[in-house]
């Protein structure tokens, strides 16, 4: 009995998502700036393979579907970077606030 390609690679992704959600929902808070710089790094891989599946493939499908792919990354890594800039805003140090009636 062989079993689909199609419902093997079904499988990978289901566990993929199960041990991505445990794995980041356990990370302290301190490394979630770490951990985002790491996600946009596998983000531009995806890009990278997305752009070759839709320049690679001969039929409209895979091509439509690849663009979609490598706009979902794009989208993906950009926001990673709006966050992780947003994280690290919060780690600097606030500038004193001077009175009204203080002159520096």
């Amino acid at each position: 009995m062989e079993v689909s390609h199609t419902i093997i690679n079904l499988i990978i992704f289901v566990l993929a998502i199960y041990v991505g959600y445990h794995v980041v929902w356990t990370v302290t808070p301190a490394l979630h700036t770490p951990l985002m710089a790491v996600t946009n790094a596998i983000s531009a891989i995806i890009i990278v393979g997305a752009m070759l599946a839709a320049s690679l493939t001969e039929g409209l499908i895979g091509q439509v579907m690849g663009t979609v792919a490598v706009a979902l990354a794009a989208v993906n890594v950009f926001g990673g970077f709006l966050v992780t800039q947003r994280m690290l805003e919060m780690f600097r140090k606030k500038e004193p606030k001077v009175k009204k009636g203080d002159h520096a």
